[in-house]
């Protein structure tokens, strides 16, 4: 009886590191919304709240994201697929836009998948049962099990039950390093991630998948430098949902020419419209930051109006001080601002490159310093066929532009520019008896997010 007393401190000091592990976990859904949650390049109903728990469509591919971000966690959720061969996934550590051109952004996958997905290369460059690897550009040193092809961490067994049933995942991430349990057992490990903070994603891709009981306990930081943090993308929204052109006025007699095809938007430069073949935005919009991925799907026409531009914004001129022209194969199209053509940031395969204001720099109204602005400091564009990011911010009477991360337009003060407007994707291109008689706007579209400023 005496060893009584002892024995419930030896239990107490036993269960004590669990008691406060527990206490430190707190819910990351409440079963009724999608509260500290946020969409990212998602349509409004690819993740809803059905019966308590949170449900993706798997339409159309791409991820929601948690409000904020973290670094050194514990995180339990349940899963279950609700179709043989489901595919999803939770991203950790992720940017908060998705990378160029891509549905998915930087960070590290931990693979949801259903053990009867099988497409060829099954148990060689994936598997279907918990894989870690890194995604669009993050650097991950694999471990444990690795794939025969050496960029992921395969599970050490098979754990996972076949849907409809659900699937227990413990996630262990702490200073760069990543443990995954399935459904009671450590099975997968990887190490010395970068970036080692940012946002849990869950992913839309292609089926239904089920989550719930999702709680996360912050560990403590190890101070991660601006290197190993994903980029923060608080107060940006979507304006494209992957789907269809909701929000956007597709031009009246159209006939499809403005559509949307493999979640991008698309446009073939033959819009029937007898009125503004352009495609603008629902919503006027005043001061933003503006995040559009785009690319030129070909250039069919040789333009031979093509220009030489020098750092005034003039064109370079010939001994006959003329403008000298080019013959070069060129599509055209652009982003307009604030509801006019003349405030476009040019997309095209001039030599002065993509982010050019045609309308401003040729006003021989505009000052000589804003016309000098809105010329490129430097030709940013990456090769015809694939895709380019612009960043574009629109403040009272300035605007800024960078591509692919390159400053290309400093702020630069534009006189005259309405206080606001819709933002639309540009039409260009006329064909004559089937043949083009100016570059077309052969383009594509998708990553589109604005945030508004005061």
């Amino acid at each position: 009886m005496k060893s009584r007393p002892f024995l419930v401190l030896l239990l107490a000091a036993a269960f004590a590191p669990a008691r406060a592990e527990e206490a430190a976990f707190v819910s990351l859904f409440n079963g009724q919304d999608l509260s500290q949650w946020v969409p990212c390049n998602i349509a409004d109903d690819t993740f809803t709240v059905r019966d308590g728990v949170l449900v993706t469509s798997g339409v159309p591919t791409g991820t929601l994201r948690t409000e904020k971000m973290y670094e050194n966690f514990i995180l339990e959720f349940e899963w279950r697929h609700m179709e043989k061969g489901g595919n999803s996934g939770l991203f950790v550590w992720a940017d908060g836009f998705p990378a160029v051109g891509s549905p998915f952004s930087r960070g590290f996958e931990i693979q949801i998948l259903d053990p009867g997905f099988n497409v060829p290369g099954k148990n060689e460059w994936y598997s279907t049962h918990g894989d870690i690897f890194a995604v669009n550009g993050s650097s991950l040193t694999v471990a444990g099990r690795i794939s025969p092809d050496g960029k992921r961490s395969f599970p050490s067994e098979e754990r996972t039950k076949p849907s409809p049933q659900w699937n227990h995942y413990r996630v262990v991430a702490n200073n760069g390093d990543l443990s995954l349990s399935v459904n009671g057992k450590e099975v997968t490990i990887a190490k010395q991630a970068n970036p080692r903070k940012g946002y849990l994603m869950l992913e839309s891709e292609g089926a239904e998948c089920q989550f719930r009981n999702l709680r996360i306990a912050e560990l403590p930081s190890t101070h991660p430098d601006q290197q190993q943090t994903a980029r923060a993308t608080d107060g940006f929204v979507p304006i494209f949902n992957g789907i269809d052109l909701s929000g956007w006025r597709v031009p009246e007699g159209d006939n499809g020419h403005w559509g949307v095809i493999g979640q991008v938007i698309d446009y073939d430069a033959l819009s029937e419209s007898t009125g503004d073949k352009n495609l603008w935005t629902s919503r006027e919009y005043k001061n933003f930051e503006l995040v559009v991925d785009w690319r030129i799907k070909a250039t069919p026409y040789n333009n031979p109006r093509v220009y030489e531009l020098l750092p005034d914004g003039s064109e370079a001129l010939g001994p006959d001080g003329k403008p000298v022209p080019q013959t070069l194969p060129d599509s055209d199209s652009g982003i307009f601002l604030r509801g006019e053509g003349k405030y476009q940031v040019n997309i095209w395969c001039w030599p002065a490159g993509s982010g050019e204001m045609y309308g401003v720099r040729r006003d021989p109204s505009m000052p000589q310093q804003t016309r000098a602005g809105v010329t490129p400091l430097m030709k940013a564009d990456h090769p015809i066929g694939t895709w380019n990011r612009f960043e574009i911010t629109v403040k009272e009477d300035t605007v800024r532009i960078v591509l692919n991360g390159k400053e290309v337009i400093p702020t630069v003060k534009i006189p005259g520019m309405p206080d606001s407007g819709p933002i639309a994707l540009q039409h260009h291109g006329n064909q004559r008896e089937g043949q083009w008689v100016s570059p077309p706007a052969l383009v594509q579209f998708r990553n589109l997010f604005i945030r508004e400023l005061p």
